[in-house]
């Protein structure tokens, strides 16, 4: 593809998550027909596991809100040093929860002139389908979005390329640890998935999250090819039955990875096995990719 310099222009998303804060600088050039083409420059993630604090305590700590600090100042110099035009920094889930959010959001402000939105749920999900990845499958099929964070899953449905249901669930997996999860949750996302699905087409999942793409990288499948559920419950079946010191020595996983991978496991696996969903694409989309869409669609306008 023929790029040439007709935008030019530098984009970051800074997603704060219930477990790790993700920066993504972009750049946006536009190719041979003047259409805009995102060339990812550099991720960086740090685990931040803010919901530990939140899930339990209804706050950010002390020394976790030093980490944010320094964390979003780190973030700043990267964009300072790649020349980046505009900045999109939302939080999800821990920050919604947090009481004592407004306090940091105006601290990060103050120190590194970059503004924290806290997103609902709702458009949390929002922001993962604008990746636009349903345009590029068949009409023969139903698509399911499913993003699993610490806090939350989002999931967002699609039947003949239109948005049917979206919607926020409170089951994330650093709840799950802390057994904040109750089965009255599972039984609402149950009954919500198996209505949305009645009578539509036969539903294929996209899943989005660091958990199912570091399964899809173990499983060693070539990109653009699905997970099936069966080998889902394999790998849930194995990780489970191995102690988290395994999982990092014998999957190579890091510490803060190994101990959520399992719960965001069976998320997938319930969300699937109830929307009647057998395979599952990993398109390497995440939050911070709808951001930079996001943000891309309002510098245009201006």
């Amino acid at each position: 593809m023929i790029i040439n310099a007709d935008y030019n222009m530098r984009l970051a998303a800074i997603d704060i998550g219930s477990n790790a804060a993700r920066l993504l600088i972009t750049e946006i050039s536009s190719d041979q027909k003047g259409e805009p083409f995102f060339n990812k420059l550099n991720l960086v993630r740090v685990p931040l596991r803010l919901g530990f604090d939140v899930f339990e305590l209804g706050v950010i700590s002390k020394p976790k809100i030093g980490m944010v600090l320094q964390t979003m100042k780190a973030y700043k110099h990267l964009c300072n040093a790649y020349d980046v035009a505009h900045i999109k920094a939302c939080a999800t889930s821990a920050m919604r929860d947090a009481k004592n959010s407004a306090d940091i959001i105006r601290k990060v402000k103050l120190e590194t002139e970059i503004e924290i939105e806290v997103i609902s749920g709702d458009f949390e999900a929002g922001l993962i389908y604008e990746n636009h990845v349903a345009e590029n499958m068949d009409n023969d099929h139903s698509y399911l979005y499913i993003d699993v964070g610490g806090g939350s899953t989002e999931i967002s449905f699609f039947s003949n390329g239109i948005l049917i249901y979206k919607k926020s669930f409170n089951i994330g997996t650093i709840r799950m640890l802390k057994d904040l999860v109750k089965e009255n949750d599972w039984d609402e996302m149950k009954d919500v998935l198996r209505n949305v699905v009645k009578g539509q087409k036969e539903v294929v999942a996209i899943g989005s999250g660091g958990n199912i793409n570091k399964i899809f990288l173990m499983s060693k499948r070539k990109d653009g090819k699905p997970l099936s559920l069966e080998l889902l419950r394999d790998y849930h079946k194995e990780l489970s039955n191995a102690s988290l010191s395994e999982r990092t020595l014998n999957y190579g996983l890091r510490t803060d990875r190994a101990d959520v991978i399992v719960p965001a496991l069976l998320i997938y696996i319930n969300v699937m096995r109830w929307a009647g969903a057998e395979q599952i694409y990993v398109p390497k989309i995440g939050l911070a990719d709808g951001l930079i869409k996001h943000l891309w669609e309002k510098v245009k306008e201006n």
